[in-house]
């Protein structure tokens, strides 16, 4: 009895998971769905076939956020690893930590309208090249925070004991310490990847409507009142997390354990 009912809970549980992305697949298939119709007039592959052949822009806007999401996610990780290990060793690792943390203190919104003179200034306003910086600014401050765990006495001592073997500093660091946080390095490059993926505020305000990245695209639809065209946007606004939540527990998590 207890065995029925623990899988009928396993099974609500993943019906109520499944339920929205299973819903919004239907509403990017469906059109001339109105009320009191239970089901759709048409399901098929038209708003698909509209989007692919039309001047929506969709697809640019999903190689924009793809692009836009690998270049802050590999150099918000980059240079947040070597920053930490700056940050870890420093003799006022509380001050500097403390203000790491300063960008979280506003929304993204405020902070892009209190940075948005100096990107205008910059001639950066509304521009792809702006957006980065902009989601650079609140990723990389996130990287370093993340690698601090990474620095500690036992990492430094590996380091000195390849130094002290012969080993130069690049060596150390390409053949000791980025095996040891290749993890991590994986850990950081897919969170702050996705930080940047569904980022609105900053790329609303400092791209101006000129970069519509995906999560821009999702709500121009849905001011629109363009819902099917909204849900197919989020299709592929979903897409690229779930393939990296499969990867991060494919080489990542199921290696840990």
């Amino acid at each position: 009895m207890k065995a029925k009912f623990s899988q009928l809970i396993l099974l609500l549980l993943a019906v109520s998971i499944l339920f929205p992305f299973g819903y919004l697949v239907l509403m990017s298939l469906a059109s001339d769905w109105t009320f009191p119709d239970l089901l759709p007039g048409y399901l098929g592959l038209r708003n698909w076939r509209e989007v692919l052949g039309s001047e929506v822009g969709l697809l640019w806007s999903f190689a924009q956020s793809v692009l836009i999401s690998l270049a802050v996610a590999a150099s918000a990780t980059a240079l947040g690893f070597g920053l930490s290990r700056t940050l870890a060793f420093h003799p006022q690792r509380r001050l500097w930590t403390m203000l790491t943390y300063f960008p979280y203190v506003l929304s993204p919104v405020v902070l892009a309208a209190c940075l948005s003179f100096f990107f205008l200034k910059f001639g950066l306003f509304g521009k792809m090249s702006g957006v980065i910086l902009a989601q650079f600014m609140i990723t990389f401050p996130y990287a370093t925070i993340f690698f601090l765990s990474f620095w500690s006495n036992r990492t430094k001592g590996f380091e000195e004991l390849a130094l002290t073997l012969g080993a130069k500093p690049w060596q150390a660091l390409t053949r000791v310490l980025l095996p040891l946080a290749k993890s991590m390095l994986l850990v950081c490059f897919f969170q702050t990847f996705l930080i940047s993926w569904f980022e609105y505020g900053l790329t609303a305000v400092i791209g101006v409507g000129k970069v519509q990245t995906l999560p821009v695209k999702v709500f121009l639809f849905i001011k629109e009142a363009n819902f099917y065209y909204g849900a197919l946007s989020c299709c592929l606004l979903i897409f690229p997390p779930v393939v990296l939540l499969y990867l991060n527990k494919r080489f990542v998590f199921n290696k840990l354990i």
